[in-house]
C-alpha cells in the first residue's frame, strides 16, 4: 500500500500532484492527476487539458492518505521502473 514513506518505490501514474515550486512561475500551483510518466516528465490531466511538465525543475506535492508530501523533481527523474525498483 502507497504512503508517504515508501512514494519513491510506487507508481505515481494516478495520483493527484500539484507543482508548489517551479523554474518556471507560470505553473506554479497546476495540479491535476498523472496520466503518464517517462524518466523526465510527467503528463498530467489538468482542469484545461493535458500537459506535459519536466519533473526536475519543479518541486511536486503528492497527497496520500490524507497526508501531503513534497518531492524534489531530481529525487524522481528517473525512469519509473528504475525508481519502483528501489534505485532512489
Amino acid at each position: 500500500m502507497i504512503n508517504v514513506d515508501n512514494i519513491f518505490s510506487h507508481e505515481l501514474i494516478g495520483l493527484e500532484t500539484k507543482i508548489v515550486q517551479s523554474t518556471n512561475p507560470e505553473i506554479i500551483g497546476l495540479n491535476g492527476r498523472i496520466v503518464n510518466e517517462t524518466k523526465s516528465m510527467f503528463t498530467i490531466n489538468t482542469k484545461k487539458g493535458a500537459k506535459t511538465i519536466a519533473k526536475n525543475t519543479n518541486n511536486w506535492e503528492f497527497t496520500v492518505d490524507g497526508k501531503s508530501i513534497e518531492i524534489e523533481g531530481t529525487k524522481i527523474a528517473k525512469r519509473p521502473f528504475d525508481r519502483i525498483g528501489g534505485k532512489t
